[in-house]
């Protein structure tokens, strides 16, 4: 448990916190501060490693399909970019994975932009 002892951080947050510490896949230790008491530590260091596969995909809708912002504002029109990329990302993995293309597939992607148009 967390508590802030310092008056402005006291006045700033004045509730406790929770350290949990969680072992990676590659054996290294992951320190999170939530302020969540009730969730096992197992639950949150699932829901932290759910949300990084998701930082993932964002980073990778931006490099591969150089998006840099949405176009749409709705909540409709955000879901379609997404479905759309998720779909576009997909696709691009599995015609990767049947070429036999031996790099990343950043440089697949940049291989398929060059030559659809000659």
């Amino acid at each position: 448990m967390i508590e802030f002892t310092g008056a402005q951080a006291k006045r700033k947050y004045p509730k406790r916190l929770r350290r949990v510490a969680i072992w990676d896949d590659k054996k290294q230790v992951i320190e999170l501060i939530t302020n969540q008491m009730s969730w096992t530590a197992n639950t949150i260091s699932e829901l932290y490693k759910s949300r990084w596969q998701i930082e993932i995909f964002f980073r990778e809708i931006k490099q591969l399909l150089h998006i840099k912002s949405f176009i749409g504002t709705s909540e409709n029109g955000v879901m379609i970019q997404i479905w759309t990329a998720l779909i576009t990302i997909l696709v691009l993995k599995y015609l990767k994975a049947l070429s036999k293309f031996g790099r990343r597939l950043s440089n697949f992607v940049a291989f398929i932009r060059l030559n659809l148009f000659f």
